[in-house]
């Protein structure tokens, strides 16, 4: 198989892996599964797992992290306010609203990304990111409002949480960067969802939550954990160092469209024409900044 279109495929098999990961954390929450045991479980699990990977594979990696006091502090910044609070805001939009529209809506953390690019750098956002950014702002407003002015379509809490969602995401890929580019994905990624995991299960006491453990519960904590976390960040990281973080992007954008199908499906949640409308606005404004990065990669390359 040519190897770019293998990590094509591995990257693409991961955007619909965080779909279904979303839906499986809809099903455990409505079945009664508290949200932090959730968060707690999934971050531990995988966190060990990624880590223990590094530790095998990115050995001297890992060791120069635990040996660095300030990537240590600044991994731990990215453990909480990145993926602890991502993870919390992210799973209680869904259960506000569905994983679909949960999905869709921290989609936008590129556009929120862009926003800390602009400050950071002092400059204003060109046409085509002006452009991506009215596509999500008209995307997102749709989807709340279904184009009426007199109310809401979703909980103000669930687009609150949403949104919220979408800023901590964006906190994933700008508070970390710098410890990716020096160490490695897979020692970052793994020690920073540990350090998440832990600071939640012994802050929130998840253990005073009762876990019941039957078959339902458990496919829903594979495919949340084994497909939706670990499963999906391996083969992102793996096909995105074949392909590029750019391209990448760009393949990953079926990651809301497989969360809305497993959620009609699985859930059996109703979706609109409009909600359709104003997804496809919010796919379309993080296309345009995905394709304007990949334009300016080729003509660097030239």
């Amino acid at each position: 198989m040519n190897k770019n279109l293998k990590g094509s495929i591995m990257v693409f098999i991961a955007g619909i892996a965080w779909g279904l990961s979303g839906v499986c954390g809809q099903f455990l929450m409505s079945r009664g599964m508290n949200v932090s045991q959730l968060i707690s479980m999934r971050l531990l699990i995988s966190g060990t797992v990624l880590t223990a990977i590094a530790a095998t594979k990115y050995r001297e990696s890992l060791v120069k992290i635990l040996r660095s006091k300030g990537a240590l502090v600044g991994i731990l910044l990215f453990a909480v306010l990145g993926f602890l609070m991502n993870q919390y805001s992210y799973l209680v939009a869904i259960d506000y609203t569905n994983a679909g529209t949960a999905t869709v809506l921290q989609y936008m953390s590129p556009i929120v990304v862009l926003f800390f690019v602009a400050l950071k750098e002092r400059r204003i956002p060109e046409i085509n990111e002006f452009l991506a950014i009215f596509c999500a702002v008209l995307g997102t407003f749709i989807i709340v409002t279904h184009g009426r002015l007199d109310g809401l379509a979703i909980t103000p809490k669930g687009l609150v949480f949403g949104l919220l969602s979408a800023v901590t995401a964006a906190f994933c890929v700008v508070l970390p960067a710098k410890y990716v580019r020096e160490y490695g994905s897979f020692p970052v990624i793994g020690l920073g969802m540990l350090m998440g995991g832990a600071i939640s299960f012994f802050t929130t006491q998840a253990w005073q939550y009762p876990l019941v453990l039957n078959q339902g519960n458990l496919i829903g904590l594979f495919g949340i954990i084994g497909i939706g976390t670990i499963l999906n960040y391996s083969l992102f990281f793996m096909g995105t160092a074949i392909i590029g973080s750019v391209k990448g992007s760009l393949i990953a954008a079926v990651e809301p469209i497989s969360s809305v199908v497993f959620t009609v499906i699985l859930m059996h949640d109703v979706f609109y024409p409009m909600d359709f409308i104003g997804m496809l606005l919010t796919i379309v404004a993080v296309l345009l900044i995905s394709l304007r990065d990949l334009i300016t990669l080729r003509r660097r390359l030239r």
